[in-house]
């Protein structure tokens, strides 16, 4: 399949892409907070600079990107059909480093949780999978 948009234009859509603030990890703070939960945000002193950090729980979660972090068995981390070698060495990547960061929190004694961005579409679900996180970490 070939790409309907010019290169300069792919280049610039990419760029629109943020790390922060994203609109599933702007629903996981909301829910979370309404949870009577307080967190402090993007610690960069903490390795991988966390979503959200709670410092009372020793506890760090990341809002994952189903498409970006390949999230396994969901529709949204699907393979673009073109370049696909560049992309399964990028998501290789992704996820690598998502398991070296998980350890070097895990050995400065901080508990690490995932909510992954098909989770935060329906409000019960997310306050559901954050009380997870909570009672099982």
């Amino acid at each position: 399949m070939v790409d309907r948009l010019t290169t300069e234009r792919r280049s610039w859509l990419m760029s629109r892409v943020r790390g922060k603030n994203t609109t599933p990890e702007i629903r996981a703070r909301r829910c979370a907070h309404s949870m009577g939960l307080r967190f402090r945000l993007h610690r960069k002193d903490l390795p991988g600079k966390p979503d959200i950090v709670f410092p009372k729980h020793r506890l760090v979660i990341f809002v994952h990107g189903c498409f970006w972090h390949r999230h396994p068995d969901c529709p949204k981390a699907s393979t673009p059909k073109s370049q696909t070698e560049y992309w399964e060495a990028k998501f290789a990547a992704n996820v690598a480093r998502d398991v070296r960061i998980s350890k070097a929190l895990a050995s400065k004694g901080w508990r690490v949780g995932v909510v992954w961005e098909c989770e935060t579409r329906d409000s019960a679900t997310l306050s559901d999978r954050l009380q997870h996180i909570f009672d099982v970490l």
